[in-house]
């Protein structure tokens, strides 16, 4: 982009490390580095590259994130510990879901950015990605497992909304294309601030189980209108109806009623219980994990 958002962070006085996709940028912006007296530095990068599933050398603007984070000089530090370092980004429109899923498994597994601690992002994502992010249970269509996810793993604040047309949308000129929605709106860009929880891994939820957990909530949310018991009844779960009122659910709840925290109060019952310890279960899990990650 015309690097608003490096000129008001430079602005403000913050060290800067900026990634820069476009080799064609990278002269201005190198002279703009040696001009600032070490406030700001140049990676020729590609954020939303980072850690590309291949085997083999990376070639940039891809590129990996234990190189990026040793050239920032930042170390990792504790889950617990405060953020160690604050992304700031416009995410690309084409692959928008695709990225944030993306970003959803590095969280829940500690792996990539997420290696280093609680990594901040500030990011411009569309007005109705945002609407998904923040949906209520029982809202029709927004409120997803995307939703559940999310809202467990980060706290999401809304920073600024700005109207489409403040950014260039012809793209013959480079610019962004308004995404289309039937359902929900979609005028701003929303600038969203995903913080994630200190307290994430102190209960039963860790990065070694945390694909299950992700698998357990895709498909309880898969039929949004079925109730929470036959879904329980699907995985054999003998005393379900026990279950849910010892976590004080009521039995004929229908699964897009339940808050984000109750799905991780079942995951954590169910844990105790042995329920995914069944081969079957850890089958489906890979196969879910390997079909986001294509």
């Amino acid at each position: 982009g015309p690097g608003i958002l490096t000129r008001t962070l430079l602005n403000a006085g913050v060290r800067v490390v900026a990634l820069e996709s476009n080799s064609a940028f990278l002269p201005n912006l190198q002279s703009l580095e040696n001009s600032l007296d070490g406030q700001l530095k140049v990676i020729y990068g590609d954020f939303f590259r980072l850690d590309p599933l291949v085997t083999g050398t990376v070639k940039p603007p891809a590129m990996c994130s234990d190189k990026l984070f040793e050239t920032m000089g930042v170390a990792a530090v504790p889950w617990r510990a405060d953020v160690p370092v604050k992304i700031f980004g416009i995410l690309p429109q084409k692959k928008e879901r695709n990225t944030l899923w993306r970003l959803l498994f590095a969280l829940y597994e500690c792996s990539s950015i997420y290696r280093y601690g609680r990594v901040e992002l500030n990011i411009f994502i569309s007005e109705k990605e945002y609407k998904v992010l923040t949906a209520k249970p029982g809202e029709a269509r927004a409120y997803q497992a995307f939703t559940v996810l999310w809202q467990v793993g980060c706290e999401i604040q809304l920073l600024h909304m700005e109207p489409w047309s403040s950014f260039a949308t012809n793209l013959k000129n480079g610019g962004l294309a308004v995404p289309k929605s039937m359902w929900l709106p979609n005028d701003h860009l929303c600038l969203v601030r995903l913080t994630p929880q200190q307290n994430l891994f102190t209960g039963g939820l860790k990065p070694t189980n945390s694909a299950t957990f992700i698998f357990m909530v895709k498909q309880c949310l898969a039929k949004p209108k079925s109730r929470l018991t036959d879904r329980l009844n699907s995985w054999s779960l003998d005393n379900g109806g026990k279950l849910l009122s010892e976590l004080e659910i009521p039995k004929n709840a229908e699964t897009r009623n339940l808050y984000p925290e109750d799905y991780r109060r079942l995951f954590e019952a169910l844990q105790n219980s042995n329920t995914f310890t069944e081969t079957w279960f850890h089958d489906e899990v890979l196969e879910s994990i390997r079909n986001i990650n294509l």
